[in-house]
């Protein structure tokens, strides 16, 4: 059945997840010890694992909105690490890198990202983004790819591999942030414990009442993040839509694997289907028992699928 996107569908279609994961997220086994690099006169934090054999293949990882490189990938991050160098980014406007007060966009990520990988001096990679990470990871690979650039000097490295999770991007779906519902209320609902509370069920699709004490813990870990004029910027700004990647997925030409929780709701899998029907030769896998971050809800089914794409 069609979904109707309200405001609240639509701001959820660009998070990868909001502060339920406070409590829900598995903790990383080996937590890895932040690092920073300054990217632009700013700093970008990230989280490195795997082997040090320079040979070794590499993945980065892109979180979604509200959300930051642990929170997102902290449950897959040790097991891709026994046999690939691991990069998950705190996105600039999120976790601990910084947050200038400025509009953001996609470009903005994907010249961020550019000129991290210069930095960083990464070599071959496979790109993996989540819901507004992988809206940037597409849009990444669309103009890596193709040679789009503002000066010869910003080239973007290009990734060997690209997947896509529950990923934003569709400009008709994105359209929905900027639709006022019927009643006529603009703007996200306050962030707030009855919010929190609700926002289990439109994330997880084993969605469960969280306790009195979890919801606190969420609520704080909203507060606490310092994100919400990232957030802001990215809901209220309706020239994201300029930034959608249709039209363009036939560029995207390097193996591609699409993988989305098969009770998405947020990011609907007619989107999963989109995306692997319009990037040639791209797989499409559905994750059982899962909605919008199966990375998180069921990290072992979810590897299961990438791990072979990446051998």
């Amino acid at each position: 059945m069609k979904q109707s996107y309200s405001w609240r569908r639509g701001l959820a279609a660009l998070l990868a997840c909001t502060g339920i994961l406070a409590w829900i997220a598995p903790a990383v086994a080996a937590e890895p010890q932040a690092q920073t690099l300054k990217v632009f006169g700013v700093d970008i934090r990230y989280y490195e694992m795997g082997p040090s054999d320079p040979q070794a293949p590499t993945v980065v990882l892109l979180h979604g909105l509200g959300s930051n490189a642990l929170g997102n990938w902290g449950a897959v991050m040790p097991q891709l690490a026994q046999t690939h160098h691991v990069i998950a980014l705190d996105q600039l406007g999120f976790g601990g890198s910084a947050k200038p007060i400025v509009d953001y966009s996609i470009q903005l990520w994907v010249d961020t990202l550019g000129e991290f990988l210069r930095e960083k001096k990464v070599g071959a990679f496979t790109l993996i983004g989540e819901s507004l990470g992988g809206w940037i990871a597409a849009q990444y690979a669309i103009q890596s790819l193709q040679g789009i650039a503002a000066d010869p000097a910003f080239t973007l490295p290009r990734p060997v591999r690209l997947v896509l999770c529950d990923a934003a991007g569709r400009r008709a779906t994105m359209a929905g942030m900027f639709t006022p519902p019927p009643d006529g209320r603009r703007g996200p609902p306050p962030v707030s414990l009855a919010g929190v509370k609700a926002s289990v069920g439109a994330v997880f699709y084993k969605a469960r009442v969280p306790s009195a004490g979890d919801v606190r813990a969420s609520l704080q870990w909203n507060l606490d993040k310092d994100d919400g004029w990232t957030v802001h910027s990215v809901t209220s700004n309706p020239a994201l839509l300029d930034e959608a990647v249709d039209g363009q997925l036939g560029a995207i030409r390097i193996p591609t694997l699409v993988i989305w929780g098969e009770h998405d709701e947020l990011v609907p899998v007619d989107d999963g289907r989109w995306y692997a029907a319009g990037i040639p030769g791209a797989k499409l896998a559905l994750i059982a028992e899962t909605a919008h971050v199966p990375m998180t809800e069921a990290p072992e089914a979810f590897l299961k699928v990438l791990l072979p794409f990446l051998r």
